[in-house]
């Protein structure tokens, strides 16, 4: 069943224009920075707005690829075309995407196609586990649900594989028919509709109109019909016959109540025809309710007994379904993929690691990988050729698969029959300065050891979500022109967020500059390997000679540092001058904090003439550019700085880059883009007046902690230091695990803070503490270890500091480094 590169004109619009070699494709990518070397790689140079796959093919020539599919015949000098295979496509992504309908075609088996808002990847991920006894399973990795990932999640199909199982996402009409026609579901499943995602669609009904088209040749759709709106719709669209429903109330196909809920599960009974089934679920909250069910009634639906649902069911748990970064002990970091464990998966996770560019041995501990449909020596041989394409130092196998095939690893690699085997002797070995990926099948429990080498950390912990950071630095890069450079300001621990993880995800995502606020924060991300230029907005004298030796490149904002900084070149070596980091010239056109006025131009012009150093850009601040009143101010301050900079440029001969935008700036006054743009706390999902941009901007940091202990007060009685909470009636306290030493202002004591526990909002009652403060939880079915959520999604940032009088920029940066950062990809 294997596919040529000769037959690509038979399959899609374009044609061969270089032909060196006969040769099977093998694997697909569109991502040059994930790519690893394997016979018959096949690199589609996809252009998007932001992105110009173009750009990377010598790189991936370079790297040992020789075949590609590209849309730009203009661009491929790069490449030297005797030795390549090259098929000059129409577009390359419908390319990519004709290759795998193709490779589609050639099987017949059941398949699973899940869309939906929300719950798409955790029912995917709880139908493997419930159904990999049965079947051999291929399944969409990660979130692999876009029109780049569902390609290459049915490309991994097989002859070995009697079940897939994908999932579909859309942002935008049109895009659903062509996923359709490569996954071919034969068994569909609508999960939850909300929100999410809705910006492409002109109502909620066009977007269920659209996902639904994934389900045109389905034989079965499962939905919960509960739902109006979606009821209504697929019943309007579909043939009666093919539609299985259930509900909790309403006559359905399945009907579902629920019996009881105790304190972690959840009764329900279900009626299906004459059939009557009970099962206790391992959950007592809405969602997980309803993905439950969905697998549920999918099972149900294989024919699949109550007695082995129930069994199955038993072993389920609402983990994260992410990948974590988290500090671990001995200044290593861990990688914690512990949910799964698939041969697409471990890449995803190894190209993951590749990301973070930290000077670290590379670690890997792995489990077995079961219910693959292949034979073992092949699995492991392909893990082992994975493996050694992404620089892995030392590997840990654990599972008795891995013992038996240890022969297939590098020497010196260490094998366990068990998880605990593992654990036993793992403060024998040695993980210092390490950066260790986890990766397991959910029966070997991993989690485990991602306890026991994590570092401890307080209960109080602020998660990064770097998908969304990565989807808002995009938001803003969409919004600029194509010869735009961008610079991202990573000061004050990158806006709380974490300064070199942050960093590593920039650099990876090839932005230009970034700047941090002294010249330590850009020592220490040096030294965490980023090597992209970095300014230093406030530099001193003393530390020129590390700005030199770390190669960081220093603001200059008055005489008095442009001629310390001659000064210093002189004394150093003036023949040494190119090596000395060119600066950043600061100019003063409104905003009265930093930089050189305008009468002081002609005088600043005459002594850079005569120094000794190059400038990189000249760049300005705007005083009001987040708020419409200040409009003309912004345009006087603009017109202001182009005329300086051009004066300045004039005089040097010699192109510099021109910069005044902020996130604000960049969505509200694009004209004045000039060279170089500078994002900050858009980034980070604020805008700085406080309002997302046009809701397109995702939640990027959410500060959370538990319930340490619950309490009854009685009316009349006190809470906290000094007295200052009374009990006006019996109330429900409970005391979690943020006070001040974490950032936690004081300013919020006394109702004036609010935090998102169990769906609601709950006020502080009393004075916050150094490390504790409480909550009045009176009507809220609250236990001891519950998680609280200070600011989130659920409870943006920029609503809290409103509640205190402030913005979302001190709210942020006020988070102590005593509270752990995990940084995770969806």
């Amino acid at each position: 069943m294997s596919l040529l590169f000769s037959q690509l004109p038979n399959i899609s619009i374009g044609k061969i224009i270089s032909f060196s070699f006969q040769q099977e494709i093998g694997s697909l990518t569109t991502d040059s920075r994930n790519f690893t070397s394997s016979k018959g790689a096949l690199f589609f140079a996809v252009k998007g707005k932001n992105h110009d796959g173009h750009l990377f093919l010598k790189d991936l020539y370079e790297k040992g690829i020789r075949q590609f599919v590209v849309e730009d015949e203009s661009r491929i000098s790069d490449i030297p075309l005797p030795e390549c295979n090259v098929f000059l496509a129409k577009k390359s992504l419908d390319t990519l995407q004709d290759i795998v309908i193709c490779h589609r075609n050639k099987f017949d088996l059941e398949v699973i196609g899940i869309t939906g808002s929300n719950g798409k990847t955790i029912v995917k991920e709880w139908l493997y586990q419930l159904l990999s006894p049965d079947y051999h399973i291929v399944k969409s990795p990660k979130s692999y649900n876009s029109q780049i990932g569902v390609p290459l999640s049915v490309w991994q199909l097989n002859s070995l594989h009697n079940l897939a199982i994908f999932e579909a996402g859309i942002s935008k009409t049109g895009e659903m028919e062509k996923l359709e026609r490569i996954i071919k579901p034969t068994v569909g499943i609508f999960t939850n509709i909300g929100p999410a995602h809705s910006e492409g669609f002109k109502s909620n009904t066009e977007k269920i109109e659209e996902k639904a088209r994934l389900f045109n040749n389905c034989q079965t759709i499962i939905y919960r019909k509960d739902q109006v709106e979606l009821k209504n719709c697929l019943e309007n669209i579909f043939n009666p016959k093919v539609l299985v429903s259930w509900s909790i109330g309403n006559e359905a196909t399945y009907n579902v109540s629920i019996n009881n809920k105790e304190l972690k599960s959840t009764t329900v009974k279900i009626k299906y025809g004459s059939n009557e089934a009970k099962f206790l679920l391992p959950f007592k909250d809405d969602a997980s309710i309803e993905n439950v069910l969905h697998c549920i009634i999918t099972m149900l639906h294989f024919k699949i007994s109550d007695e082995v649902i129930q069994t199955r069911i038993a072993s389920l748990n609402n983990i994260p379904m992410r990948l974590e970064l988290k500090e671990g002990r001995n200044n290593s970091y861990i990688i914690d993929d512990t949910y799964n464990n698939d041969l697409e998966g471990l890449k995803i996770a190894l190209q993951f690691m590749q990301q973070q560019n930290l000077k670290k041995k590379r670690i890997v501990i792995l489990s077995d990988m079961l219910e693959t449909g292949k034979p073992d020596q092949l699995v492991f041989k392909e893990i082992s050729e994975v493996l050694l394409n992404n620089g892995i130092s030392w590997f840990i196998g654990i599972g008795i698969g891995m013992m038996k095939n240890s022969a297939s690893f590098p020497e010196g690699s260490l094998f366990f029959p068990n998880t605990n085997a593992f654990i036993d002797v793992s403060n024998t070995l040695e993980f210092s300065n390490s950066l260790i990926l986890i990766k397991g099948a959910r029966i070997f429990k991993f989690e485990n050891i991602v306890q026991s080498l994590a570092q401890k950390i307080h209960r109080t912990v602020l998660e990064i979500n770097l998908n969304a950071l990565t989807h808002n630095l995009n938001v803003y890069r969409q919004m600029l022109e194509p010869t735009t450079k961008m610079m991202v300001m990573v000061k004050a621990f990158a806006y709380g967020s974490g300064s070199h993880e942050v960093a590593h995800l920039l650099q990876y995502q090839k932005v230009d500059y970034l700047a941090v606020a002294y010249t330590d924060e850009g020592i220490a991300l040096r030294e965490n390997n980023i090597t992209i230029p970095i300014m230093v907005m406030n530099p001193a004298p003393e530390e020129f000679s590390k700005m030199v030796q770390y190669n960081l490149e220093p603001e200059i904002y008055n005489f008095r540092l442009l001629n310390e900084y001659n000064l210093f070149i002189k004394r150093s070596d003036y023949t040494m001058s190119a090596s000395f980091p060119p600066v950043h010239l600061a100019i003063d056109t409104g905003m009265h904090r930093l930089g050189f006025e305008e009468p002081l131009i002609d005088e600043l012009c005459k002594v850079l003439k005569q120094s000794h150093f190059k400038v990189a850009s000249i760049f300005s601040h705007l005083a009001g550019s987040g708020e419409t009143e200040h409009d003309e101010f912004s345009y006087h301050q603009a017109y202001s700085f182009k005329a300086i900079a051009d004066k300045i440029e004039g005089e040097l001969k010699y192109g510099v880059i021109k910069h005044i935008l902020n996130s604000a700036g960049i969505t509200r006054l694009p004209q004045f883009q000039f060279g170089m743009v500078r994002l900050g706390i858009g980034m980070y999902g604020v805008e700085s007046d406080g309002h997302p941009q046009n809701n397109k901007l995702e939640n990027v940091s959410t500060l959370k902690t538990v319930v340490s202990q619950i309490r009854t007060v009685k009316k009349g009685e006190s809470i906290g230091y000094s007295r200052k909470g009374i009990a006006i009636e019996d109330i429900q306290v409970a005391t979690v695990a943020i006070g001040y030493g974490d950032g936690y202002s004081r300013k919020f004591s006394g109702g004036f803070g609010q935090m998102y526990i169990k769906g609601q909002l709950a006020p502080v009652i009393g004075s916050v503490c150094m490390d504790l403060c409480m909550l009045n939880v009176t009507g809220i079915e609250v236990q001891e270890g519950d998680e609280v959520i200070i600011f989130g999604k659920e409870i943006p940032v920029s609503k809290i500091a409103s509640e205190i009088g402030t913005i979302s920029y001190e709210i942020l940066t006020n988070v102590s480094e005593r509270v752990k950062r995990i940084f995770y990809v969806d």
